[in-house]
């Protein structure tokens, strides 16, 4: 990326899903979690951009390029009686990493958690991604080493539904 060129940073329209869906599975593939993969792109357009939203994404684009993205949604602290919001992908194509473009998504998404008094903003790093937590740890994030996250998925999740 040349000084010329800008990082430029939006919310996703539904015009941008393919896009988004072929760059959760660059992410898949560079978690080494391709096969947990199973969305559909009609489901990532339903679940953004349906009648009832459940999540938002952000586009990051150099001189037209899709270049990352962030998926988001707002959750709920009864501790601090204030919203969150949390990070559920941060990706930025391998080519573009180390030009500023995670720390531009992160920046409009921290504009949005203070514009709508979040109390705080999180998200999740696999252990072994190093250069990630060095990046967040740069940009003052710390982690929670206090607590374990659970999930329930499949047949336990139908299960637990079911009574």
């Amino acid at each position: 990326m040349s000084p010329s060129n800008t990082v430029d940073v939006r919310d996703a329209l539904i015009t941008d899903v393919d896009d988004i869906l072929l760059m959760i599975g660059e992410l898949a593939d560079y978690e080494k979690l391709r096969h947990q993969v199973k969305g559909s792109r009609d489901d990532l357009a339903r679940h953004l951009f349906g009648a009832d939203p459940f999540a938002r994404a952000l586009i990051a684009a150099v001189d037209g390029q899709t270049v990352g993205f962030a998926l988001y949604f707002f959750n709920y602290s009864t501790f601090l009686c204030k919203p969150g919001l949390y990070l559920e992908d941060l990706y930025v194509r391998p080519v573009w990493r180390r030009h500023g473009v995670g720390a531009r998504l992160l920046a409009m998404l921290a504009q949005r958690a203070v514009s709508r008094d979040c109390g705080r903003m999180e998200w999740a790093v696999l252990d072994w991604n190093q250069p990630a937590i060095e990046f967040y740890r740069r940009l003052g994030a710390l982690p929670q080493d206090e607590w374990t996250t659970y999930r329930l998925t499949g047949e336990a999740l139908t299960r637990l539904a079911s009574g």
